[in-house]
């Protein structure tokens, strides 16, 4: 029996999979506020390089990889995919249990996958300076990481509670070479009303978002990263999924369960989305996808599908999505890279059409599974990636209650080497 089951440089996927046209009913287009009409895809080159602006309008299916970028890829791509049997004895069920391992990346998780094509299409068009938001610190330390590959300046806006709990994660961007600092910060003049309001706040991804972005509309030399929820994004993450297929049919497996976690919804789209295209097509109807998000945060399960901000100040265009309401403050939980009050359009149009399910758990009950996981296979997983393992035990239980054999696929989105002051807290009862 194979347990890791890695692919050849040869066998390297070179295109993005784009699942929207091959949704039943087609994405609802982004807002411009001031006209409640479809935005004009110019109005947004003015925060994203223009490459990223035509990838987020695409219908086309696949898309090609720039080979600048492959060969960054091919540092650490493609990742194990990892057969957890020790996880599956311990829990006694007749499920298979397999995981994509993104921890690998330079960073330690998944955002690379994008982050790297941002930097390289914003270089080559000659801009200067990348801003971006980060919540738990992956995405800031996957923006700082590819703009250094690629010559470019960098600042990160980072959820004052996260800044705080994950100090590492600030050194880790800061020794790429970025400027890092707490949101909601004295740097923006939204920052400043936010302190000014609430003093005392924890921050959200929502005010980082925005403060971000007036930070990039002060010069012209400057783009704005990010990290979820947009097309481009999710796009860029299906190299998951795209490898994940090649490995499993390498020993002659295809999942019934693919699972994730979900925040934005990029790594879940990204192993999830080449998956759904066959259940789409009618070719495996019967697979089911989980996006697993924080019971606190819980955008899916609890949110209102409905036009909304991406940002707290108002400053994005209005997106149908999932949404617990753009000024929505989520409780401090360590999972920071989940404390979103948003849905990636994709992930929430294949919920509300019923080709995805979501599940949400609380914090307790996630860092206990991240611990049994840790216990029987090794591995420390993020916070976020916990929520997926708590939904594999699940399946995995129910698989031995019905005695039925299943093949459970999920992503480790990234390890948990700097979050432990989070595990730290579980282990001697401070965590609530």
């Amino acid at each position: 029996m194979k347990k890791i089951i890695f692919l050849d440089q040869s066998e390297q996927p070179s295109k993005f999979y784009n699942i929207v046209p091959d949704l039943p009913k087609p994405i609802d287009p982004p807002l411009d506020p001031t006209t409640n009409r479809p935005i004009n895809p110019e109005k947004l080159l003015r925060i994203f390089p223009r490459k990223l602006v035509e990838q987020e309008m695409s219908t086309q299916g696949e898309i090609e990889i720039p080979e600048d970028v492959l060969e960054l890829y091919a540092g650490y791509r493609a990742t194990p995919l990892i057969r957890a049997t020790r996880l599956e004895a311990y829990l006694k069920t007749p499920a298979k249990i397999y995981f994509k391992y993104e921890g690998v990346s330079p960073t330690g998780a998944h955002k690379v996958n994008t982050t790297l094509i941002q930097a390289y299409y914003a270089k080559e068009q000659g801009i200067k300076r990348i801003v971006a938001e980060t919540g738990a610190g992956q995405f800031g330390s996957a923006v700082s990481y590819a703009n250094a590959m690629f010559g470019l300046q960098t600042r990160i806006y980072m959820v004052k509670v996260s800044f705080d709990q994950k100090p590492y994660r600030k050194t880790l961007m800061q020794m790429y070479g970025a400027e890092v600092f707490a949101s909601p910060s004295n740097k923006t003049k939204y920052g400043r009303s936010v302190l000014k309001e609430n003093p005392g706040t924890f921050g959200s991804l929502g005010i980082a978002v925005s403060e971000a972005i007036e930070d990039v509309l002060t010069d012209e030399d400057s783009r704005y990263s990010i990290g979820s929820a947009l097309n481009f994004v999710c796009l860029h993450q299906t190299i998951i999924g795209e490898e994940a297929k090649l490995q499993l049919a390498k020993i002659g497996e295809y999942p019934d369960v693919v699972i994730g976690c979900v925040g934005g919804g990029s790594n879940f789209a990204g192993i999830a989305s080449p998956f759904l295209k066959d259940k789409l097509r009618g070719d495996k109807p019967k697979l089911r996808a989980i996006g697993v998000e924080p019971d606190s945060c819980a955008s899916l399960t609890k949110g209102e599908y409905r036009y909304d901000y991406g940002d707290s100040a108002g400053m994005t265009p209005l997106m149908k999505m999932y949404s617990l309401g753009s000024n929505f403050m989520p409780s401090p939980l360590h999972a920071g890279g989940l404390r979103y009050h948003g849905m990636a359009p994709i992930v929430s149009a294949l919920y509300n059409q019923g080709i995805i399910e979501a599940q949400a758990y609380d914090q307790l009950e996630v860092f206990k599974a991240a611990q049994i996981f840790m216990k029987t296979e090794g591995y420390l997983p993020a916070p976020e990636s916990a929520h997926a393992i708590k939904s594999v035990i699940e399946e995995a239980k129910k698989a031995k209650e019905e005695c039925k054999q299943k093949v459970i696929l999920f992503n480790l989105s990234g390890h948990g080497f700097l979050d432990l002051k989070g595990y730290e807290d579980y282990l001697n009862g401070k965590l609530v």
